[in-house]
């Protein structure tokens, strides 16, 4: 027989981390379920472990599991970044749900688990559309800022290559120290953006003349598209109360290169930007995946009202 000591964080942190290059975080995965759906959440710089708490429905578990680590946060004194995982996994959370709880901001755009139905299907949108849906709902209906976008690899296997295995996503945040307290507030302040593969040099966006612009880092001879992505401000049918999908989601505009900006119409909510190169991923989680980036929403802040 064999018996395996798992060493504590404290342990090995001194053996892999680098001052100003890279640092552990401790985190876990609210693993709750609701009527047999299953929803994952995650935390961020926790000190103590998170118990899933459940609910009546999916909207009450991602609230009370996000009030628990909120209570942590404020009895710790610590900084704790909470977002929702894969949606689309076994289609279990909807738009929705993910627009009414506007507690909760950040949500996966991108999640290299295989097995998380990121493109969807035909009765269910894409994890990206639902991102636009959510968010067109927050800025209409309920009124609230829209959730952030970010990208995961959830990796589970390590040693055979097959499965969710390390490095197909992550988040780039613009901080300026390499501390966990440092980069979840950065993360708040919507200093991130997603990535499968692209790294982007620059985003600015200018709130004078709301205008949003992008700049790529190149990759040898891959060739990058840029496109500005709106939902215009008639997509909420007040007298239907419900979406017109169509104006959800658009593609206002399109450029090939390596910088690109776009100027709000008087119609558009927000806009956000997906860059997607020419290069496929070198560990694809779906067929004909392509490497890209996403950024955040901006352009919303004079829709709310104080």
């Amino acid at each position: 027989e064999y018996s395996v000591r798992l060493m504590p964080l404290n342990e090995f942190r001194a053996l892999v981390e680098q001052r100003g290059q890279f640092i552990m975080m401790t985190g876990e995965e609210i693993s709750d379920a609701v009527q047999g759906k299953p929803v994952h959440m995650n935390a961020t710089n926790l000190r103590d472990l998170l118990q899933p708490l459940s609910g009546e429905s999916v909207q009450a578990a991602i609230r009370a599991n996000l009030r628990a680590a909120e209570d942590q946060a404020r009895r710790t004194g610590r900084d704790i970044l909470v977002h929702l995982n894969h949606p689309n996994f076994h289609y279990a959370v909807t738009a929705a749900d993910i627009a009414a709880v506007t507690e909760e901001r950040f949500y996966e755009v991108y999640n290299g688990h295989p097995g998380v139905n990121h493109l969807g299907d035909d009765e269910h949108p894409s994890v990206e559309a639902i991102w636009d849906i959510a968010n067109a709902l927050r800025l209409t209906r309920w009124q609230a800022p829209p959730l952030m976008g970010i990208a995961t690899d959830d990796s589970h296997s390590y040693h055979d290559g097959k499965g969710s295995t390390p490095g197909r996503g992550w988040t780039m945040v613009r901080s300026r120290y390499l501390t966990p307290s440092h980069l979840i507030r950065a993360m708040k302040q919507g200093e991130l953006y997603a990535s499968s593969g692209v790294t982007l040099r620059s985003i600015d966006y200018s709130e004078p003349t709301r205008s949003l612009q992008i700049e790529v880092v190149p990759d040898g001879d891959a060739e990058f598209t840029i496109e500005f992505i709106a939902t215009t401000e008639d997509a909420w049918r007040e007298s239907a109360t419900s979406l017109n999908l169509e104006r959800v989601g658009l593609v206002r505009a399109q450029h090939v290169g390596t910088s690109a900006s776009y100027q709000l119409r008087p119609d558009d909510l927000y806009i956000r930007a997906r860059i997607t190169s020419s290069h496929k991923h070198a560990n694809p989680s779906y067929v004909g995946q392509l490497q890209r980036a996403w950024t955040q929403p901006v352009g919303w802040q004079n829709r709310i009202e104080p």
